[in-house]
């Protein structure tokens, strides 16, 4: 699952990023509203995290654009207001979900799997493709009736490929959705997860899904 956080205030927006990546999220962040929103819209993320006050545009202006431009992203809200007032302009302003500051980062992680499980019931709660079921939620996998343990960056990339099956996905695609924007997808390092991938999903199984395109690069089918 890929996250955009956009909070200004650096410190915040670190121990967010490392919360979330210990729990096996891919995180980009921003750093002021206008930046947030753009990346938004160029990236598409399955949840965005965004502090209300923001510098350039805030973040309901920002959430409200967003919306207007049919970006329909799950967005909690992170602010230090909570009056009724405040909470009522986040949730008006197209936001699913609303945490003040200072918060426990388990209720975070709690409410962001929260809106990661409904979007994930919008599309399917499992995925499916051949004989392969992967869980968004618990992120488990199977292959037939053998789990497969997935480090959490074979896990992304497989859970890439499920959402775009028969597609074939470039290495610059994949740097994007599973690694994050800075990511120099001129390194071989794509190559090695989807090697790493490939031993764990076909190996073992006379029926082989990933298949490399030449030049070009992967694509999930059932067919050579």
């Amino acid at each position: 699952m890929h996250i955009l956080v956009v909070e200004d205030e650096k410190k915040v927006a670190s121990f967010i990023k490392r919360g979330l990546e210990e729990e096996e999220f891919t995180v980009d962040v921003a750093y002021d509203g206008e930046d947030g929103m753009q990346m938004a819209i160029d990236s598409p993320y399955d949840l965005i995290l965004m502090d209300v006050m923001l510098p350039k545009i805030d973040g309901l202006s920002a959430i409200k654009e967003l919306r207007e431009k049919g970006i329909s992203t799950p967005i909690l809200c992170l602010t230090a207001k909570d009056t009724v007032e405040d909470i009522v302009s986040g949730l008006d302003s197209g936001s699913d979900d609303y945490l003040t500051k200072p918060f426990a980062f388990a209720e975070l992680i709690a409410r962001v799997r929260a809106l990661i499980r409904r979007g994930s019931q919008d599309r399917g709660a499992e995925l499916y493709f051949a004989d392969l079921r992967l869980d968004p939620v618990g992120h488990n996998v199977w292959r037939g009736d053998k789990e497969i343990d997935l480090t959490s960056k074979e896990y992304a990339l497989l859970e890439y490929f499920m959402r775009s099956p028969n597609q074939v996905l470039t290495r610059t695609m994949i740097a994007e959705h599973v690694w994050d924007y800075t990511f120099d997808s001129f390194t071989n390092i794509i190559d090695v997860y989807v090697n790493y991938l490939r031993k764990k999903i076909d190996r073992d199984f006379d029926k082989k899904l990933i298949h490399t395109v030449r030049g070009v690069g992967y694509v999930l089918k059932e067919s050579d």
